[in-house]
């Protein structure tokens, strides 16, 4: 599997500002001046630089893709980061009319929906869509977000063919799309419900789990009733909140960094991956949390799970 995230970021886009930009601007000059740098050594002075400093985390909504093996895609949500993605499909079969993509929704809310009319590929015949999804009502939630006077251009009219797979919510079926690959799911506490999509090809498994408010209590419940989340190559997990914020925050469906890295660690993940980053955080917050995430990971004894704050780009092999 490769997992690529096109979005990071939770509840509304948030575009880089002029005034953090220039802050970029004005540290990045000053390591300048510092180090004396002439011409030839740009390209190593950049690779030096700190992280938020050597990119951005990235504004846009959240949109995973998994390529298979065989290398059919997958896209969990369907968040701002899917309009490129769209742009990078139509680069292949998608661009011909004769590409196939299938969506996993996590759940409905306009943060994780709100890509998907600007998702170039919805707008070429021949292109096969399909949606899976735990909810009943799925295709009337992707009509109504592209109705009037929400929309210009109706979900139903677009030219591709458009299939909706109602998901066993209640009995959590694990579906096979492919004879090596098999995507199960869990559900999460958050308001109206998301669910958590567990990959596995092989002996390799990937979990995705935004959208979720975990706390000690919930974390003792899962233990007790289920293995889903243990011993994942891979767990990119919600972590919205600060843990000051959370107990501001109760019952807002989201998830402070240290409760995720308690999660984690807890599950004996290899790598965990924080997400949907709170749209009012820098670059810098964002540096500094995943600094006291890694130190927090620390304090309860993790020796074996590697944590980072996710961005826009970032690619997982496994």
């Amino acid at each position: 599997m490769l997992i690529k995230l096109w979005g990071v970021r939770g509840s509304i886009p948030s575009p880089l500002s002029n005034k953090e930009y220039k802050h970029k601007i004005k540290r990045i000059l000053e390591k300048a001046v510092a180090s004396e740098l002439t011409a030839s050594e740009i390209n190593s002075f950049i690779n030096e630089l700190p992280a938020d400093l050597r990119y951005i985390y990235g504004g846009n909504t959240t949109c995973v893709s998994v390529v298979s093996n065989s290398g059919k895609i997958y896209i969990i949500d369907c968040g701002t980061g899917l309009r490129e993605l769209g742009y990078e499909l139509m680069k292949g079969p998608c661009g011909r009319g004769e590409g196939e993509v299938n969506f996993f929704i996590t759940h409905n809310h306009w943060d994780h929906l709100q890509g998907l009319p600007f998702f170039n590929p919805i707008y070429v015949p021949g292109n096969i869509l399909n949606f899976y999804s735990p909810y009943k009502n799925q295709r009337d939630i992707l009509i109504q977000q592209q109705s009037a006077p929400f929309f210009p251009g109706k979900f139903e009219e677009t030219p591709s063919t458009k299939n909706v797979i109602q998901l066993d919510a209640a009995g959590r079926t694990p579906v096979q799309l492919e004879d090596n690959l098999v995507i199960d799911f869990y559900p999460l506490k958050h308001p109206f419900g998301s669910f958590a999509y567990r990959f596995k090809e092989g002996d390799k498994t990937f979990i995705f789990a935004t959208d979720a408010e975990f706390t000690g209590e919930i974390l003792e419940k899962i233990d007790n009733k289920t293995d889903f989340f243990m011993n994942a190559d891979l767990l990119i997990i919600d972590s919205q909140y600060t843990l000051q914020e959370s107990f501001l925050k109760i019952d807002w469906g989201h998830t402070s960094y240290t409760m995720a890295v308690n999660c984690g660690v807890r599950w004996k993940v290899k790598h965990l991956v924080l997400t949907h980053h709170e749209p009012a955080y820098s670059d810098s917050k964002l540096l500094d949390i995943s600094g006291k995430a890694i130190e927090h990971g620390k304090l309860i004894n993790n020796e074996k799970t590697k944590i980072k704050m996710a961005r826009e780009g970032m690619t997982f092999k496994l």
